[in-house]
């Protein structure tokens, strides 16, 4: 692998293969590394081929450096600007639904204890 790949540096190269998880980017003749579908632009890529194809020179950021695996990270997005996020629309209040009242029969307020509603409630069952 080439000694002058550092993390962090823009370089320009090739597309070399598409697949449907990345492209693939010659940065010489000897080192290819991977662009991640997730770093091909900004916003969601459904299908890199309408984005990119195999011969397009693309410039690309060095995201990681894999020497033992021989690997090379690649970003075509962080050598774009991010698009202008539109400004924050006003979100209309979500409509919550009212809670049910429930009725108690016997008049009783309160808490009661598993104890003294189980009777009434087998009682309940039982009708």
């Amino acid at each position: 692998m080439s000694e002058k790949i550092e993390t962090g540096s823009i370089l320009t190269g090739k597309v070399t293969g598409i697949q449907p998880y990345g492209a693939f980017v010659a940065l010489d003749e000897n080192t290819q590394g991977l662009v991640h579908i997730s770093e091909i632009t900004h916003g969601f890529v459904k299908d890199i081929n309408e984005h990119l194809k195999v011969g397009d020179e693309v410039k690309v950021k060095v995201l990681s450096v894999d020497e033992a695996a021989g690997k090379i990270g690649l970003s075509i997005r962080a050598t774009e600007e991010a698009p202008a996020q539109p400004a924050a629309k006003k979100q209309k209040p979500r409509k919550r639904q009212a809670a049910a009242i429930v009725q108690e029969d016997d008049g009783q307020q309160g808490f009661n204890t598993l104890k003294e509603k189980l009777q009434e409630w087998i009682e309940q069952s039982q009708r």
